[in-house]
Formats: C-alpha cells, sequence, structure tokens
C-alpha cells in the first residue's frame, strides 16, 4: 500500500504557480487551521496572499510533504519530477488534460502515463483534482472555498469530483467531517489505496465515496474486507453506466444485465452501501458516526401527530425496516407513562398533552426503547428560528437525550422535512449520544442500509480480462459444451439433410421440437415449431420454418416455472450472473436479480427468493414445488462452464431453463465466445 501519511497530514506545503487557486489554497489551509510551514513558489519571487513566493523549489525551507502543482500539465511533469528528486512526500495535480481528456486530445492518455512515470513512488492526487482537507489535524491543500473545521472524530468523504466534494463540505446536517479527499483521475493513487490509508486512522468513523467507476476490482475487495474487520460501514453514491459490450443486445441477458446490473452486484458483494441521493449518503454518514453496523431491521417510532406516525410506517413499507408490535413489557410502561388516553402502538401517536413537561416526556419516549429495537425515531421539526421561538421546542431536545441517557439505547430526533432540523441542534444531540435526522424519508432510507446484514462467504470475483471479438455457436453445440459441465439438455439430433428430420424425432421420441440453428431469437425469425406430435407434423412445419441446419429436439414435460440463467462480461466489473424469469417474454415480465461469478449457492438461493416468481419454484397454491436441487445444480453448470472458459466467453444465457419436479433441462441455449 502506498504510503500517504506525509501527503494527507503535511507539516509542510508548497503552492505552486501563480494563480488565484494558489491564493485559495493558502487561506483555505489557514480556515482549517494548518499552521505549518506554507510557502508558495513562483519563479518571479511575487508577493501570493502576502506570502513572497519562494523562486524555486530548491529553496524551500526544509522538507516538502506535500505540494499543490497549478501549473499547464507539460510542466506538471517537469515538477513533478523535481519534487520526486526533492524527496516531497506527496502531490496534487490540479491540472486538466490528462486521461479525461483524451477522447479530445490524443495526447491525453500519452500524459498521463508520462505523469505516473515521472512520480515514481511518490504518491500523487489527481490529475484534474482538488486536494484534500484533513480536518482532524487541520490542514490540507484545496483550491477553494470550503466549509470544513476541526473535528475530533468523524467521517472521511472520497470523491471522483471536485465539485461534489465543495458542495458535500457545505452540508448543514450536523455531520462532523474528517477528510474530503477528491482523486481526480486516479491515475496513480485510487480510492481504495485512499480508503484503506484512512481505515488504519481510529478517528474515522465511516467513510463515504463518490464512485465514478471501479478501476482495480481486487483494492476494492481489499477495501471492503479491512473495513468490515475493522467495523466501519462504507456508504456509496455511484454514477455512471459500465459499458457493455453492444454486441451483446441480441440475447435478454443483456437487456437486464445492461447499465448499472453489475455495479449494483459489485456493491452488494462487497457490503458498501449504496445511496439513492447525496441526502440519504449524508444521512446514512450521520448514522454510521454515531451507531456504526445497526444490530437489526427492527426500528420504532413516536411522534405527536396521528399523520406522522402513519407517514413514517408508510415510507418504511418499501424498504427492509420493520415496526414491531410492542413488547408486553413496553405496552406495560407506556402505559404507566401516558394514561388511558393514548392507543398504544408501533408506530405511536403520544399525543400532545405531555408537551412541555421534559419529565414526562422522557419517560415515555423511554418506555418506548426495547433491547430488540435498533433504533427508535422521535419525529419532531423545529420551528424556523427566524421568524419563530424555538424555546418551545427545547423540551424535545433535553428529553430525547434524557431519555437516551435512562434507556442505554439508540435514539435518533428526527425532523420529518430536512431543513427543519436547525444544525446547532443537530450537534447538540449528536454531542449527546442522539442521532439527528434532517427528513424522514432520508432517514428512513439512509437507515434501510445501515440495517442490511453484511454479506459473508463471497470469493474473490472472477476479472473480466482483455476485450475480445465473440461469435454466436449454434445451440446444439452450445449445449453439449455446458453439459460437460453438468447441465441437463433434453436428447437432440443435429440434422443437416431435412428429409431425416422425421424419422430423427420418430427416434428421439414424440413430441419434438424443431429449431433452426444459428438464430439467437428463433420465435421472431420462423425458426421454431413447437410440440410435434408425429412426422407428419414434423413434415408440414419443415414448410415453415426458415432454411438452415436443424435441431430436432425432445419436448420437455411436467414444467412449472420457466427461468433465464445468463452470464455477461462486463468490462467493469467482472461476469454477472443473472437469474430472471424466463421465456419469450422476460423483458415484459421485469422480474430479475444479478450476482457476480462465481456465486456460491447460498447467495444464489438468496438471489433466486427475491425473484417474484419464487413461490412457483417452492410450490404455489397446492402445486408441487420444483427440484431446486437441480435448479442449483444448473446454475453451478453455467458458473462452471464461464470459470473455465473465462479468457475466451462473452456470453451464455439459458432461457428458458424448464424446471420440473425433477429436474432443470436447458430447453434454450446461447454462448458467445472467440473461437
Amino acid at each position: 500500500m502506498r504510503n500517504l501519511s506525509r501527503l494527507l497530514n503535511p507539516k509542510s506545503i508548497a503552492v505552486i504557480g501563480g494563480g488565484a487557486w494558489c491564493t485559495s489554497i493558502i487561506v483555505a489551509a489557514h480556515q482549517i487551521g494548518f499552521e505549518g510551514i506554507l510557502r508558495p513558489v513562483h519563479p518571479s519571487g511575487k508577493i501570493i496572499a502576502g506570502i513572497p513566493s519562494l523562486p524555486s523549489l530548491d529553496q524551500f525551507p526544509g522538507p516538502i510533504d506535500a505540494a499543490f502543482i497549478g501549473v499547464n500539465r507539460l510542466a506538471t511533469l517537469d515538477i513533478v519530477t523535481q519534487l520526486r528528486s526533492l524527496g516531497a512526500g506527496g502531490a496534487t495535480c490540479f491540472a486538466s488534460g490528462f486521461s479525461e481528456s483524451a477522447a479530445e486530445d490524443e495526447a491525453g492518455h500519452d500524459l498521463q502515463a508520462q505523469l505516473i512515470v515521472a512520480a515514481g513512488d511518490m504518491p500523487i492526487l489527481g490529475p484534474n483534482c482538488y486536494g484534500f482537507l484533513n480536518a482532524l489535524d487541520g490542514c490540507g491543500i484545496w483550491p477553494d472555498q470550503h466549509g470544513c473545521r476541526k473535528v475530533e472524530n468523524g467521517a472521511a468523504i472520497l470523491t471522483q469530483s471536485s465539485n461534489i466534494a465543495i458542495n458535500l463540505t457545505m452540508q448543514a446536517r450536523g455531520l462532523p467531517i474528517a477528510y474530503v479527499i477528491t482523486c481526480g483521475n486516479q491515475a496513480q493513487t485510487s480510492q481504495t489505496d485512499v480508503g484503506l490509508h484512512l481505515l488504519d486512522d481510529p478517528r474515522v468513523t465511516a467513510i463515504g465515496l463518490h464512485i465514478e467507476g471501479f478501476g482495480d476490482l481486487r483494492g476494492w475487495e481489499a477495501l471492503s474486507l479491512k473495513a468490515q474487520a475493522k467495523n466501519i460501514p462504507l456508504i456509496a453514491i455511484k454514477s455512471g453506466k459500465s459499458q457493455q459490450a453492444q454486441a451483446a443486445a441480441l440475447s435478454h441477458t443483456a437487456s437486464l444485465a445492461g447499465g448499472d446490473a453489475g455495479a449494483q452486484a459489485f456493491l452488494d458483494r462487497l457490503g458498501i452501501r449504496r445511496a439513492s441521493s447525496l441526502p440519504v449518503f449524508l444521512e446514512a454518514l450521520k448514522l454510521a458516526h454515531q451507531f456504526g453496523h445497526l444490530a437489526s431491521n427492527r426500528i420504532a417510532s413516536i411522534s405527536c401527530s396521528g399523520g406522522e406516525a402513519a407517514l413514517a410506517a408508510d415510507t418504511a413499507h418499501s424498504t427492509g425496516l420493520v415496526f414491531p408490535t410492542l413488547t408486553a413489557q413496553q405496552h406495560a410502561k407506556l402505559s404507566d407513562a401516558l394514561g388511558p388516553m393514548v392507543a398504544l402502538a408501533n408506530p405511536l401517536d403520544y399525543h400532545t398533552y405531555i408537551w412541555r413537561d421534559a419529565p414526562a416526556m422522557t419517560k415515555a419516549w423511554a418506555a418506548m426503547a426495547d433491547p430488540e429495537i435498533a433504533l427508535t425515531l422521535l419525529i419532531s421539526d423545529y420551528p424556523r428560528e427566524d421568524i419563530c421561538d424555538p424555546s418551545d421546542w427545547a423540551c424535545v431536545t433535553d428529553a430525547a437525550i434524557a431519555a437516551a441517557k435512562l434507556s442505554q439505547r439508540p435514539y435518533a430526533v428526527v425532523a420529518s422535512l430536512a431543513e427543519l432540523m436547525p444544525e446547532h441542534v443537530a450537534k447538540r444531540l449528536m454531542e449527546n449520544g442522539v442521532a439527528a435526522i434532517n427528513g424522514l424519508d432520508h432517514g428512513i432510507y439512509a437507515l434501510d442500509l445501515l440495517t442490511r446484514p453484511l454479506p459473508q462467504g463471497h470469493a474473490p470475483v472472477l476479472l473480466p480480462g482483455a476485450e475480445r471479438t465473440a461469435t454466436l455457436i449454434d445451440e446444439h453445440t452450445a449445449k453439449q459444451e455446458l453439459a460437460q459441465h453438468g447441465l441437463q439438455v433434453p436428447q437432440s439430433a443435429k440434422i443437416s439433410d431435412r428429409t431425416s428430420a422425421a424419422q430423427a424425432a420418430q427416434d428421439i421420441g414424440f413430441p419434438v421440437a424443431v429449431k433452426i440453428l444459428g438464430l439467437a431469437h428463433k420465435t421472431d425469425a420462423d425458426g421454431l415449431a413447437l410440440g410435434l406430435k408425429s412426422g407428419d407434423e414434423v413434415e408440414a412445419a419443415l414448410l415453415a420454418l426458415a432454411p438452415g441446419a436443424l435441431l430436432v429436439e425432445k419436448m420437455i414435460s411436467g414444467n412449472i416455472a420457466e427461468l433465464l440463467v445468463g452470464v455477461i462480461r462486463d468490462p467493469a466489473h467482472g461476469f454477472v450472473l443473472t437469474l430472471a424469469a424466463g421465456g419469450t417474454m422476460t423483458e415484459l415480465l421485469d422480474d430479475h436479480t444479478s450476482l457476480l461469478v462465481p456465486a456460491a449457492r447460498v447467495h444464489v438461493v438468496a438471489a433466486l427468493d427475491r425473484l417474484k416468481i419464487a413461490p412457483l419454484l417452492h410450490g404455489y397454491r397446492g402445486k408441487p414445488p420444483t427440484n431446486f436441487e437441480a435448479l442449483l445444480d444448473a446454475i453451478d453448470a453455467v458458473q462452471s462452464y464461464v470459470l473455465a472458459n473465462a479468457s475466451t466467453v462473452e456470453e451464455v444465457e439459458i432461457n428458458p431453463l424448464m424446471c420440473t419436479a425433477q429436474a432443470a433441462i436447458a430447453a434454450d441455449a446461447l454462448i458467445r465466445k472467440t473461437q
């Protein structure tokens, strides 16, 4: 792992360049409390932010721990080389025009490669990035305004977007931000390099990640393992879409696994909690900072309005959170605290007659706590302080803190509207062990992320390997290759002479299917005839079929459910295993889930049970269940084939896999691979 200690906690900073950005660097460092050596470097010796510039790096007073390089991309290469020769601890490369501009400027990739060579072992952030803020130690390299101030501990935020990073520093939600680090192009130092380094800082309570692309998959696996070992939650915002091979669009799997499926499967596999928006991202980081991973998905809610109680329940309805029925102990304590006028339930409307009576509020709210409840939500919106008197809500803050101390259980005060949780109130609550949530929906979704169990038992993902040119192999060959890995396929015969088709059908045994080989979608191209029960029916069907070699195949009887089992090589994330409701209406049914290869049986079972058609697999309304073990064997066979042919295969699809009470048989198969 690259040594980032001097770069991210410098005692001396060189600011190289003469533009307004360099002035901002000096101002931003002083705002966060930097007290070390900070000197601008410019050949003219001009004064920048009140400090005389040094004409050259050679005149810097002592070792350079970190540098900001605020010059053009060509000059950046020379300065990086010089910094390395001086033994500098690292640098932030501000200039753009490297790999991010390669589409418009062919020199971009070459310049970035030269930058990596020039840096050698000296760590660099960027190019095309702002740098970092370290609010724990009071230092940073940041060429703009920022909202960070010194903290004792807090969440670290790593982004690929400098502008998003600026905005996040300006949050007014009470989140203590320990680090903000931008990585830009990640030419040399990646987000995972930085994350692995930060996990060794005991003051970091959670790590938030804005991810545009993963890059080194093994690095992300290492980050996930280390974070889980240290019990540090990882929260992500993932933008962008993976670039699927467009030729794969001829299959169902490509349309289901295209775009974002691989990224989601990778995040799920790593246990990185993916937020749907920046507000949810921030609320998840706040909860993670306060409580880490929560013990269960069981929550309670208290408010002084039936409308708010219903809103809490409705908001949680689409999540994995549950509001368990009150226990006998909770019921007794709440009855004692509230009397007979309140209908006791979870979520609870406690009415307003105890308002302003902080001891009574404390007693009622403490009564709601239970060892089986992961978090109790106290819903209360604070009034606007510019036009209202907020003193009437002090009882909420006091009672929440007192209830948490009395019960020794986790609590959060939740403002249903994000703007109605003042920052100073949020900070006071959090300093006293109570979470503060800005927005009921944002808080519920964040809570849902942190209560999901962490994945266990995943092997490293199968890497996607090099780009390749793949071609479609015929169905008969595809089935024979898959059968060698344990997939059950129907009895069949490949026919080049159509005059022998009826006899082949007779030999196989009716009913049969007749298919034209070499077609991906046979139904739409006059390439398929099903349920033929005699030689005459076979002969008649041939007249309507498209030209080409034939596959005559035994029909599968006793079908209970049809599944799609597909794997597609995703250049960004590995090999995506898609499980879906199968048949000709796969996309229309929109019932699918994705994993990454290799997927252990326990994870495949969980994925299958997420499908809407899962009840059919297990027996539905008196119908027999499928042979579930045979289904798992079939999925294992597909994975086995992919693992054995990872360097050549682009895609495998079984659609449909016919699931009966006795077996799981591939009625159709598609493989695209290099020959």
